[in-house]
C-alpha cells in the first residue's frame, strides 16, 4: 500500500476476506446482530420455515429417493411435493420440473440443448414430425441475448463464440428505459438463431429472490417431446434422465418450501417490499438531495421489480466500496456479487444502461427483503450519510495537506 494508507481486512458482502483501504475508525468490528441486511439480490437470509423443512427431511427422509425402504420412499414424496409446489409457483406443470443444482448449471443445460438441437437439425433437415428447417450446409447456431445478462448466459454464449462453436449477438437496452426492445430483439434473429434467451429482470436494477437454500430447478414445457432437452451428464437416470445423479433430497425440499411459501404469501411479499423500497428512496432523497443522489434503477416509463434500489451519491472519494466501507451498520453491494472481484470498475450493466462512468462508479446496489422495515432504512439512511460526511472530510484534510 502507498503512503499513510493501511491494509484491513474486512467480511465481504459474499463472506470471504478482502482488503480495503482503512478510511474509517475502528468501530467495524460490531457484532453481524447489530447491522442492517440490504444484499437480498445476492442471497436471502433461509426462512425459518425452509430450515425446519430441510432440518426434519435430513432426519427422516435421508434415504435415496430411488429406493423401496421408508426412509427412500419418504424422500421420493417429498421430492414429488417439492416438484407440485413449483410447478404451481410457475404456472406449469409437475412433469416440467427439472431439478438441478442451481441457475448456472440449468442455463448451461439450455445453452447445451440448443446448440445439440441446432445440429441434430442440420444432420436430419427437420425438427418436430413435418416441420422442415432448410439450412445452408455448414451453418453454425446463433444466440440473441441482451448485454446485460448474467454471466452464465453470456459467459458460455462467448465460450461458444471464441471456440466458433456458435455466433451470438448481445442487444442492447435503451439507455432511456433500461430494457431491452421488442424490435431490436426480432432484427436479430436469422434463420440460423436457435435460442432467444432474455432475463426477465437484472440482477443489479432489480430483482425478487425467494427464501431457499442453495439449489435450482429448470422449467420446461413438455421436456423431450414439446421442448427438446438434451442432458449434459449421465448417469443414474434420475430427473428422468435429463439431470441424472441422486437427488439432494434436503435442499429439494427447502427449495419446494420456499416455493409454497412464495404460492401463499408472494402479493404480500411484493406489497411490503414495494412500500420499504419507496420508503428507502424518499429517505435518500430528503438526505443527500435530488441534484446530488442518483437513483440509477429508475428509468422513464419503464417497470421494474419491488425491492431494490441502485443509488450514487455524486462526489469524489465517493466510489460505492468507499462508502460501505465507512458504514458501521449497513450490509450491501456495489453490485452482483460474482463481480466482487473487479475493485473499483463500475458496473458494465449500470454503464450499458447509460449511466455516466463517475455515477456508475459510486453505485451502491440496495436490494431489501420481506423481513427489512422501515426502522432498519432510518438506520441506513443515517449510516450513510455519516459514511458519506467521514469520507468528505477525510478528502478535505489530504487536499489540505497537498497544499
Amino acid at each position: 500500500m502507498e503512503g499513510d494508507q493501511v491494509e484491513k481486512m474486512v467480511l465481504s458482502n459474499d463472506g470471504r476476506k478482502t482488503a480495503v483501504d482503512k478510511e474509517c475508525d475502528g468501530e467495524q468490528n460490531k457484532s453481524v446482530e447489530s447491522k442492517v441486511y440490504m444484499d437480498y439480490n445476492a442471497t436471502t437470509p433461509v426462512a425459518p420455515e425452509v430450515i425446519q423443512s430441510v432440518t426434519e427431511t435430513m432426519c427422516g427422509a435421508w434415504g435415496n429417493p430411488s429406493s423401496s425402504y421408508p426412509a427412500g420412499r419418504k424422500a421420493k414424496e417429498i421430492i414429488h411435493e417439492a416438484r407440485e409446489n413449483l410447478a404451481q409457483m410457475v404456472g406449469g406443470r409437475p412433469q416440467d420440473i427439472i431439478f438441478t443444482s442451481g441457475g448456472t448449471e440449468a442455463n448451461n443445460l439450455v445453452i447445451h440443448t440448443a446448440l445439440r438441437h441446432f445440429r441434430e437439425i442440420q444432420v436430419l433437415g427437420q425438427d418436430r414430425a413435418g416441420e422442415d428447417h432448410k439450412r445452408t450446409a455448414g451453418a453454425i447456431p446463433h444466440f440473441v441475448t441482451s448485454n446485460v445478462e448474467h454471466d452464465s448466459v453470456r459467459l458460455p454464449l462467448e465460450h461458444l463464440v471464441k471456440e466458433h462453436m456458435a455466433e451470438a449477438t448481445f442487444v442492447p437496452v435503451s439507455k432511456v428505459s433500461g430494457q431491452v426492445e421488442v424490435d431490436d430483439i426480432i432484427a436479430a434473429i436469422r434463420t440460423t438463431t436457435c435460442l432467444v434467451s432474455i432475463m426477465l429482470a437484472n440482477n443489479e436494477t432489480g430483482i425478487i429472490m425467494f427464501y431457499a437454500p442453495r439449489i435450482g430447478a429448470l422449467y420446461v414445457r413438455g421436456p423431450g417431446v414439446t421442448t427438446p432437452l438434451h442432458p449434459m451428464l449421465f448417469g443414474g437416470g434420475q430427473e428422468r434422465n435429463f439431470r441424472p445423479g441422486t437427488e439432494n433430497t434436503p435442499m429439494i425440499a427447502g427449495l419446494g418450501k420456499a416455493a409454497e411459501l412464495v404460492n401463499k404469501n408472494c402479493e404480500d411479499y411484493e406489497a411490503r417490499m414495494r412500500e420499504v423500497r419507496d420508503y428507502l428512496e424518499e429517505r435518500l432523497e430528503a438526505s443527500f438531495g435530488k441534484q446530488r443522489l442518483y437513483l440509477n434503477s429508475q428509468f422513464a416509463g419503464a417497470k421494474r421489480l419491488c425491492n431494490t434500489c441502485n443509488i450514487s451519491v455524486s462526489g469524489t472519494g465517493l466510489q460505492g466500496r468507499m462508502v460501505l466501507s465507512c458504514c458501521k451498520t449497513l450490509l450491501a453491494s456495489v453490485g452482483a456479487a460474482c463481480h466482487s472481484e473487479n475493485g473499483d470498475q463500475p458496473s458494465s450493466i449500470l454503464l450499458s444502461c447509460g449511466i455516466p462512468y463517475e455515477v456508475a462508479q459510486n453505485a451502491l446496489r440496495l436490494s431489501v427483503g420481506r423481513d427489512t422495515t422501515k426502522e432498519d432504512v432510518d438506520v441506513v439512511v443515517e449510516d450513510l450519510k455519516q459514511a458519506v460526511a467521514q469520507l468528505e472530510h477525510n478528502s478535505h484534510i489530504e487536499i489540505r495537506r497537498g497544499n
